[in-house]
């Protein structure tokens, strides 16, 4: 069945009291972006009551159809251009953002939007979809904290910032004490990336990747991602 934002439909998937259900998941997983996964008891008294008679049991995959999302790398040092190189070919419309004409320009990044001005001016008057990904990983904790700055309390689909826990942990202390609520905090993803031990610049950007997918894909990654510091361990600490 194919819902479409306005709620018509086409096809069906049985009709009554569930397929109803299914379709307000399905709107809501349009305006996410997020799949769902919904199981039904068929057999219960409810089901009986609005006619229902089938019985049995019922899964609902709900997988929202979306343009590919687009991919802002803040930073586009030996990370940033190894995930600019491999991100496109998975499903990502990218842009690179860098004060440096340099690293930022067409020649190290083919196809790819550029932008070449200060990065926290940039991001501070940017209109960046809540459907976005945003990668942090600029050259330095002064840049990254410029950037944290203006993306901190963004509703974005995801934010991650590399980096060490410790150094991830010195940040978010100084992001509480300026007044950003911890719970914005928690919403980053950081350190960036899964666990897969990855040390080169392209291991790391191949692991921000697998997070990215998993993120936009709905899965399960919590039990390979980095080590997150503790929001309250950092706010107690501020």
């Amino acid at each position: 069945m194919l819902v479409f934002a306005d709620g018509h439909t086409v096809g069906t998937i049985g009709g009554g009291c569930y397929e109803s259900d299914a379709i307000g998941h399905a709107r809501t997983a349009i305006q996410s972006g997020r799949p769902a996964f919904l199981h039904f008891e068929l057999n219960d008294d409810f089901a009986q009551e609005n006619g229902l008679i089938c019985g049995g049991r019922m899964d609902v995959h709900v997988d929202p159809l979306l343009p590919d999302p687009h991919l802002y790398i803040v930073g586009a040092g030996h990370v940033g251009y190894e995930l600019g190189r491999i991100a496109g070919a998975a499903g990502f419309r990218i842009h690179v953002v860098d004060d440096r004409e340099k690293f930022a320009n067409a020649e190290r990044f083919p196809g790819v939007d550029v932008i070449v001005e200060p990065i926290a001016e940039w991001l501070h008057r940017a209109d960046i979809a809540a459907s976005a990904f945003v990668v942090v990983l600029t050259r330095g904790h002064v840049h990254d904290l410029d950037a944290m700055r203006a993306l901190g309390a963004r509703d974005l689909r995801y934010l991650g910032l590399i980096g060490s826990r410790a150094k991830v942990a010195r940040i978010y202390s100084l992001l509480l004490e300026e007044g950003l609520p911890p719970e914005c905090l928690a919403r980053i993803h950081a350190p960036i990336g899964l666990e897969i031990g990855a040390v080169t610049p392209a291991e790391i950007a191949i692991s921000i990747l697998a997070e990215l997918i998993a993120v936009r894909r709905g899965a399960a990654s919590a039990q390979l991602s980095m080590k997150r510091p503790s929001i309250s361990a950092v706010h107690d600490r501020s």
